[in-house]
């Protein structure tokens, strides 16, 4: 790999980490990099779910006031996370590498979507709270984690909507524990990875690093732009990563 590769990678890693752990979107800017700098779309995708694992450190401490007294609430979740992302990793080893490609999409779309219905969502949820089953949480936590562990692009929009409207009305308090709960998917996959698979550790490496920078970061940004404006950028952000991978999916 190239000197110019490698700074390409470093700074993608930074814009990654903060609009990653702001929004919930950092494989849009971190998997293309990758394909830019020459990895074919399985390796790159490889490369993109290990550099992600120092966005959990970088992200809980940048998050400590947002996550403060939610401890006893995390672990359980956290978890159930780690269980995912393992999952997904096996599944991305055992797997057609173009399972997912057609159903992703209208997962991002739909979240995206969900994201800008979240004032309506969380009150039909707060008004049916009552009759909703208490397994659909953990069911729908469960199967984002295992979709982040294979490829995960879109995955923290996912989770994301799904917190606000079951969990965290408030968008950065939502927005700290979407980046721990992915984060801890993040690592778990990434373990499986590394154990079973080649990694290219040469590409791995720089955009991690600036991930860990971005990821510092971006819980700032979160806490500073009004919920609202950042719900709103977060979903079409999301729309266009849906229309993205519909067109040209990988």
């Amino acid at each position: 790999m190239t000197p110019g590769a490698a700074a390409l990678l470093a700074v993608a890693g930074v814009v990654a980490g903060v609009v990653g752990t702001a929004g919930g979107i950092a494989s849009l800017v971190s998997y293309p990099a990758l394909l830019a700098a020459g990895l074919a779309p399985l390796p790159a995708n490889i490369a993109n779910l290990v550099a992600l694992v120092p966005y959990l450190p970088g992200s809980a401490l940048a998050s400590r006031p947002e996550l403060k007294g939610r401890g006893s609430w995390l672990w359980p979740w956290l978890l159930l996370a780690a269980v995912g992302g393992a999952g997904g990793a096996a599944l991305l080893r055992t797997t057609p590498a173009d399972v997912f490609e057609r159903v992703v999409p209208y997962l991002i779309a739909a979240a995206s979507v969900g994201l800008l219905l979240q004032p309506q969502l969380r009150r039909l949820h707060e008004r049916s709270r009552r009759n909703v089953v208490p397994i659909l949480f953990p069911v729908a936590l469960l199967a984002v984690q295992v979709y982040s562990g294979y490829f995960g692009a879109g995955s923290g929009v996912m989770t994301l909507t799904l917190l606000l409207i079951t969990v965290e009305p408030h968008i950065a308090r939502a927005n700290a524990l979407k980046n721990v709960v992915t984060g801890a998917a993040t690592v778990a996959s990434a373990a499986v990875l590394v154990a079973v698979v080649a990694v290219p550790w040469a590409y791995v490496l720089p955009l991690a690093a600036g991930i860990l920078v971005g990821s510092l970061l971006g819980p700032l940004v979160a806490r500073r732009v009004p919920g609202a404006v950042l719900r709103w950028i977060i979903a079409f952000v999301g729309l266009g990563l849906a229309i993205k991978l519909w067109v040209a999916p990988g």
